[in-house]
């Protein structure tokens, strides 16, 4: 990028720069990779950035990137490296994106082995050579496992979680691993999104004082900036969704037990699943391929997904899957539109109906009304599930009363921005044994999903319903926390159900998305009519790199 003269900044433009200081700089001990603060140079940098790509890796897909293997006119080796060069471009400098917290230091030399693996005539699959980046609430070796918690900034997991497993068997060279709301945003209700005190904050590609959203937030931005093919996250309710739709992606979070949850440091047991995320519905069912390829363990939800896994999500896609579909319009979402988003959502219902679906209003019963329940019995799961990782996983902490303690002995870089209200209210529930507990978490999966989804679709005869997935990215803001304008994926995230977000337009430059939810295990169906209206529309755009929006 040419060097800029020198130009006195903007009150906006200062300000920023000084919030995103404070809040990348109270990382405390070093992370493999530190965050760093937005340097003048970056803040003084044209509202549109463009990345140097000699490679032609941005906005690449698995399939092209594919082929450019198996021709010989790329190795992964050379990917691995351009990938590297990327992060060090855009993450670490230019706009300093910070979404990736660790990077694999094994990655070139897995990216070697696989190179002499197709020279011998084996290839293991569409995804060998393929490099992926992880959500830092994954196993992964030999790479800390720290839910953006410096409580955990020494925690190295002696073995994959089997989700990573499945990608290594399948070829996928991890590169790194991505920055997160710290403990997946379940530590504050007026947690920041995309901060972390080992991370500091993730910015938002399309513009950098806008929330990446999370708690996926890292893996959103840095496929959203082609930091990588494909990336991994997870949700509980919205983490996956939500960046996605923020960071123009394409986002899948597959029924719960689909996919492998062991290894993963948890919040709920009920609604916990990873997921993948792409800048297309191809490269996410390519990538669902994979994981759900895993050995899932021998939870409920594993068992009850057993047949389900071995299916190719990839070849399932047709672009036709809209012709002769029956779609609900959810109308009761709460999410005030912005007129570029209803107008976009006014073109996505036209371009429905052109290719051959019935769009219909329908409204959610019971809508909203899981949501006592669903927290209730996420406290009680939240302290279960973490202490079970903790202590199974050989962490430096073992339980929920050490975590707040450690908080407490380290709020000045734990907590400079927000408290650990929920830490401590999960910490005064007692065992799942609880009635309290079985009547909460019965009570939401029956009005998210018998009472909700199902009813509904069964009422209307409907192949899948569909709704805005929530507002444009909101401004960052460390004093009041999350401007969270509501979502629409609610109902999938609390019944277990598989949803989807496919980028829908822009509004004032900012990505908005469409969900999609259907029935539990309909996670084909789903993601083939995401293709097909995907195919019609081709709404993503590639992010800017813009400092601010702000006038």
């Amino acid at each position: 990028m040419p060097a800029l003269s020198p130009a006195p900044r903007p009150i906006a433009l200062a300000c920023f720069a000084a919030l995103a200081a404070a809040l990348a700089g109270c990382a405390g001990s070093p992370a493999p990779r530190p965050p760093q603060p937005i340097a003048a140079s970056a803040a003084q940098a044209p509202r549109d950035f463009v990345p140097g790509d000699p490679l032609r890796i941005a906005e690449a897909d698995l399939a092209s990137l594919a082929a450019r293997m198996a021709g010989g006119e790329l190795s992964s080796a050379r990917l691995t490296q351009a990938y590297l060069d990327r992060i060090a471009a855009l993450d670490d400098a230019g706009p300093q994106l910070n979404a990736v917290i660790e990077l694999n230091p094994n990655a070139l030399a897995e990216a070697r082995a696989l190179d002499e693996e197709r020279k011998a005539g084996r290839t293991r699959g569409p995804l060998h050579g393929i490099p992926v980046l992880i959500k830092d609430n994954i196993d992964a070796v030999p790479m800390v496992n720290s839910a953006g918690s410096l409580a955990l900034a020494a925690h190295r997991p002696k073995q994959d979680a089997p989700l990573v497993a499945a990608l290594r068997q399948a070829g996928a060279v991890i590169l790194g691993k991505t920055n997160l709301s710290e403990w997946a945003n379940f530590r504050s209700d007026r947690s920041i999104s995309g901060w972390s005190g080992r991370g500091g904050l993730t910015r938002n590609p399309y513009a950098l004082d806008r929330s990446a959203c999370g708690s996926s937030s890292g893996t959103g931005a840095a496929v959203a900036a082609s930091l990588a093919a494909v990336g991994v996250g997870t949700e509980t309710d919205g983490s996956i969704l939500c960046p996605a739709a923020m960071n123009g992606l394409v986002g899948f979070k597959p029924s719960v037990g689909l996919v492998s949850r062991t290894g993963i440091i948890p919040i709920s047991h009920s609604q916990d699943t990873a997921g993948p995320m792409a800048r297309s519905v191809a490269d996410a069912a390519q990538l669902l391929n994979a994981l759900a390829a895993a050995d899932a363990g021998g939870d409920s939800a594993a068992q009850a997904a057993a047949g389900k896994r071995a299916q190719d999500f990839l070849a399932a896609l047709d672009a036709d899957a809209l012709h002769g579909a029956r779609l609900g319009l959810l109308r009761d979402t709460g999410i005030k539109l912005h007129p570029e988003q209803d107008a976009a959502l006014q073109r996505t219902l036209k371009a429905l109906r052109d290719a051959g679906a019935t769009v219909v209003d329908v409204r959610m019963p019971n809508a909203g009304k899981w949501g006592p329940a669903e927290f209730e019995a996420m406290l009680y799961e939240f302290k279960d599930g973490l202490q079970r990782y903790l202590q199974s996983s050989d962490a430096p902490v073992k339980t929920l009363d050490e975590l707040i303690a450690f908080n407490r002995a380290n709020a000045a870089r734990e907590m400079p921005f927000f408290g650990q209200e929920l830490f401590e209210q999960a910490a005064k529930k007692g065992p799942l044994t609880d009635a309290a507990y079985r009547k909460a978490a019965a009570q939401a999966r029956a009005l998210a999903g018998a009472q909700g989804i199902d009813a509904l679709m069964k009422k209307h005869r409907l192949d899948a319903l569909i709704a805005p997935a929530t507002t444009p990215a909101f401004m960052v803001d460390p004093v009041n926390g999350d401007a969270f304008g509501g979502a629409s994926w609610g109902a999938a995230a609390v019944a277990g159900y598989p949803s989807l977000t496919v980028p829908m337009g822009e509004a004032q430059g900012l990505p908005v998305g469409l969900v999609f939810m259907g029935r539990r295990w309909g996670d084909a169906k789903l993601l083939s009519l995401g293709y097909a209206y995907e195919q019609i529309t081709q709404a993503r755009t590639a992010p800017k790199y813009r400092v601010t929006l702000s006038p």
